[in-house]
């Protein structure tokens, strides 16, 4: 049978969580074979997570497939997954979420209908959950009021965003054609790569959907967790990584036709350059101000008018105020944001 949909499940010593994620999926989908789920073991050694994979795979080798790689890092195996999609669309779920079981179903009924219909958008929006252990508490993002729902649209039609809400990589279903085209550079053995995920294939994307249900359950509170902020802190040099991807993969004044795209990857990179900037001043590297200093060089040379708009405005200029007592402006005021908007 065709896939109209690929599922796929990065994986690394994930034995202790990874099957509430598939069960949900199979049990969402009625156990649909149209559906296709990618487990990618990415090197897994401490756990049964290849076993686990393996498993899966011989109990419904119509829609599961097992793949295993030497370890490459989280982007590197969701990359491994699209590689190995058969579906029209692809979507990413960590081994460590979920999703709600109608909202999955209303989804896949809508790929149904568009490829039905033969009018295919290239990319379908979703809302999400963050779910917080510690507190017990859950925040829904939705797009409620920064797009038209229940129809397509292009780019043009969308409303501006906040500074604490975007279209991240849990929002996203690509069609698979137009995610493989563009050819995204996920650096190994690096977190925080979603951010490449949900940026790089945008202007690829001119036809869009947003179906107004609260798929992805997406779980925070474990201490190893990427968004964990100890562990963001001493991974600080990941997030350099991941915004010299971001910075060189356009020229977006130049090379990106919609003023309304362009203002929205531009203020999405800004975002997280502040996000370089504050855990970069969080950091206990003895070199990670210079390295900081050396990012905003680099991009100010490579384009002035995104260096411009990204340091200087309001964003740039409080996450980059000079001397101690700037420096501890900016801290704070972080851990406030933190607080209200509750990202990590």
């Amino acid at each position: 049978m065709d896939k109209i949909l690929t599922i796929g499940i990065p994986c690394y010593n994930s034995a202790a969580y990874m099957d509430h994620c598939i069960t949900e999926l199979l049990e969402g989908s009625g156990y649909a074979e149209d559906l296709e789920i990618v487990i990618v073991d990415d090197g897994s050694q401490k756990d049964e997570t290849p076993a686990k994979a393996d498993e899966w795979q011989e109990r419904y080798p119509a829609i599961i497939k097992a793949v295993h790689q030497e370890n490459g890092g989280h982007g590197v195996a969701v990359m491994k997954a699209v590689a190995n999609a058969s579906g029209l669309y692809f979507k990413n779920f960590d081994s460590d979420d979920w999703p709600d079981r109608a909202a999955f179903a209303a989804l896949l009924e809508k790929l149904r209908a568009f490829k039905a219909a033969d009018d295919l958008p290239d990319l379908v929006i979703t809302n999400f959950v963050y779910d917080h252990a510690e507190e017990g508490t859950s925040h829904t993002v939705n797009y409620h009021h920064k797009m038209p729902v229940g129809r397509m649209f292009t780019w043009d039609e969308i409303g501006r965003f906040s500074k604490t809400q975007y279209l991240l990589m849990h929002a996203l279903t690509y069609r698979t054609e137009v995610l493989r085209a563009a050819d995204l550079d996920m650096p190994a053995h690096t977190f925080y790569v979603d951010n490449i995920y949900a940026y790089v294939p945008f202007p690829l994307c001119r036809k869009l959907y947003y179906l107004d249900v609260d798929l992805y359950r997406y779980f925070i509170g474990r201490e190893d967790q990427s968004v964990n902020e100890k562990v963001l802190t001493g991974r600080i040099d990941h997030y350099w990584r991941v915004a010299r991807v971001m910075m060189h993969a356009y020229h977006l004044f130049d090379d990106v036709e919609s003023t309304m795209l362009c203002d929205y990857m531009m203020g999405y990179f800004t975002i997280i350059m502040a996000i370089c900037s504050v855990f970069s001043k969080l950091s206990d590297r003895e070199d990670a101000l210079d390295q900081l200093d050396a990012l905003w060089a680099e991009l100010k040379e490579y384009d002035h008018h995104m260096y411009r708009r990204a340091r200087r405005g309001a964003v740039g200029m409080l996450t980059n105020l000079p001397g101690e007592w700037g420096k501890q402006f900016t801290v704070s005021a972080y851990r406030l944001a933190q607080k209200v908007v509750k990202f990590n």
